[in-house]
């Protein structure tokens, strides 16, 4: 079959037999089947990168690997044009202000991918000043990709992954495609940039904190403390 032909077994209802002869030219399939087929190979992720992962996503986008085979090679420098967020490298506290901002401005649907250790949960500088320990703590991960840093390789198997994902979703359950619910969906709060950088979602913790006699813990400290069950 060549790169131009269409693959029409991949649509095919597993339910609904379909003769061996007419199977090059006829699919039986649903709305949602197809809607998430096309929408799966033909992702634009956002170009941008952060630290040396950025560098095996070139390389993953380059002739030996090749992301035009699964349609995602028109990488989008803005990103109002983009499906996909390859957040690629060492997160500082800093940066995620820009990152959480370009996410809020992608339309939907939108994914997130985070590409190695440092990313996904801070990696070899989790304990250091400036790293957050994940970009999950500010915007939501669809697919997490191990690794410092992944091979072009792992990253191929972490966007196969978010294509299997996307062809899960059903137009007929509102939970899997809640971009077509009511209304636009909530921003995701910017954080703030100060001494310790603030998620303004933690606002009331740190707020309760400051009402009392000691000085105020770091945003990680005050979620531990309120983890904690009450003693009688």
């Amino acid at each position: 079959m060549s790169n131009g032909e269409i693959n029409l077994r991949d649509l095919q209802h597993p339910d609904i037999p379909v003769p061996e002869e007419m199977q090059s030219n006829i699919a039986v399939t649903s709305l949602s089947s197809l809607y998430n087929w096309a929408r799966s190979r033909s992702i634009w992720p956002m170009l941008f990168g952060l630290a040396c992962c950025a560098i095996e996503m070139i390389a993953t986008a380059a002739s030996r690997f090749d992301l035009a085979r699964f349609g995602m090679e028109v990488m989008r420098a803005s990103p109002r044009q983009a499906d996909l967020m390859i957040v690629s490298g060492t997160v500082t506290k800093k940066m995620v202000v820009p990152i959480v901002r370009l996410y809020n401005q992608m339309p939907e649907p939108k994914y997130v991918l985070a590409m190695g250790a440092c990313a996904s949960g801070g990696g070899p500088f989790k304990e250091g000043y400036n790293v957050v320990s994940g970009i999950d703590k500010y915007i939501p991960v669809d697919v997490y990709v191990p690794g410092c840093p992944p091979t072009p390789q792992a990253l191929l198997y972490g966007l196969i992954a978010l294509q299997k994902k996307i062809e899960r979703q059903s137009l007929g359950v509102g939970a899997s495609v809640p971009w077509y619910g009511g209304g636009p969906s909530e921003e995701v709060p910017i954080p703030i940039l100060g001494p310790d950088i603030i998620d303004p979602r933690h606002a009331e913790l740190l707020r309760k904190e400051a009402q009392k006699n000691r000085p105020t813990p770091t945003v990680s400290e005050a979620l531990a403390e309120s983890a904690q069950p009450e003693s009688a």
